[in-house]
């Protein structure tokens, strides 16, 4: 079973690995991290690559487990992240088709980020239309791990994948920018985004 971290809209590279054999695990004991994709996602905005980052509740002088983490909600960030959505993706072909049922995700106030994180991944594959079963662990695993992608929770992880290209909002400014948030590709392309994810599987085979 292929193990990886719980991610905020996770890249496409991530989604096309969990989609491939349609059984996960998500790392629920590891220690949070800053700076990582566990609370921050990539999109295409007006200005080129745009961060999405939810803020934390931090406890000074304590690490804190993945499953523990509670969300700052002191700032209004949830609104921003859905007004950058409509900034960025409004001219998008499949943006209205799917925005009404990703709204939830801003508007009802998940109190702990692995929460957050599991809700968008339920949505984002509802969205299409993919049946991936997943379990949590129940402690921090570092052994006897069939396939290890917790690397990728690491936003600097080098991919050796030329990504084949797909039209984008602002790609005449910036050019084509890969592997984004799956949000990117499901705007864009629509059910068509499956068949892009398997392509993507396609080229990580031959690597």
């Amino acid at each position: 079973m292929k193990l990886f971290h719980p991610t905020y809209f996770p890249s496409i590279y991530q989604f096309a690995l969990m989609m491939e054999d349609g059984k996960i695990e998500f790392e629920i004991f590891d220690n949070f991290q800053k700076q990582t994709y566990r609370n921050r996602c990539y999109i295409y905005g007006a200005n080129g690559k745009q961060l999405l980052n939810v803020p934390i509740q931090k406890i000074s002088g304590k690490k804190q487990l993945i499953k523990d983490v509670k969300i700052d909600y002191k700032s209004n960030w949830h609104s921003e992240h859905l007004k950058s959505l409509y900034s960025a993706y409004s001219s998008s072909p499949f943006f209205e088709y799917y925005i009404d049922d990703l709204k939830s995700i801003f508007e009802n106030k998940e109190k702990f980020l692995l929460d957050l994180n599991i809700k968008i991944f339920y949505k984002i594959q509802d969205a299409l239309e993919l049946k991936i079963k997943f379990k949590k662990t129940s402690e921090y695993n570092t052994e006897n791990v069939d396939y290890d992608f917790r690397y990728l929770v690491n936003a600097k992880a080098k991919l050796f994948i030329d990504f084949p290209k797909y039209t984008q909002v602002f790609d005449s400014k910036y050019n084509f920018i890969s592997n984004l948030s799956i949000l990117d590709l499901l705007f864009m392309e629509g059910p068509a985004s499956v068949i892009y994810l398997d392509d993507i599987l396609s080229l990580k085979n031959k690597v």
